[in-house]
């Protein structure tokens, strides 16, 4: 299953974020949220290149079976890219969280097809749509978790980096 990356130090992230709004210091909180924001940037922006790169190749069709263009001019492998998401929280469960926004993504794409080709390393759909006739296509498992494990030592350093800054502005 396809898996939200988040990014957190709850407990020093909603400390700072209390003491921020007491001192009211809205610019570092503001420049807190948006140096975690550029934290999590490099990882969305490799999910979606290991999005785009999967090889999802065909086992091809048999003998004599007939085939066609897709019906479809969307690029399958780009509505799923443009989907991934950053969000930053401040309060309540603080913290950098990457993840798939399933509005984004055509109503014929659903999560389940992220969480198949990220588990299972194969894409099984029907054949434009007939539920009579299903084709499999192969993919590179585990792309979203290899990915994003590594990114977390760096985002890490970087959110505590962050941290201590406004720790230290704020003394």
């Amino acid at each position: 299953m396809v898996q939200d990356i988040r990014i957190v130090g709850t407990g020093q992230l909603l400390e700072l974020q209390r003491r921020l709004r007491r001192a009211g210091h809205e610019n570092i909180r503001s420049s807190m949220q948006r140096r975690i924001r550029r934290a999590a940037e490099p990882l969305r922006d490799d999910l979606q290149d290991a999005v785009r790169s999967q090889p999802l190749q065909s086992t091809g069709r048999g003998v004599g079976k007939r085939g066609g263009r897709s019906p479809t001019t969307r690029p399958f492998r780009e509505a799923i890219a443009q989907a991934i998401r950053i969000s930053v929280r401040t309060t309540g469960d603080p913290g950098a969280r990457v993840w798939l926004d399933k509005g984004l993504l055509p109503p014929d794409i659903p999560v389940a097809v992220v969480n198949q080709m990220n588990d299972l390393g194969r894409l099984r759909h029907p054949v434009f749509g007939n539920r009579r006739r299903w084709s499999q296509q192969s993919a590179n498992r585990g792309f979203w978790d290899k990915t994003a494990r590594a990114h977390v030592d760096r985002i890490n350093s970087e959110v505590a980096r962050v941290a201590d800054d406004v720790r230290r502005h704020l003394e």
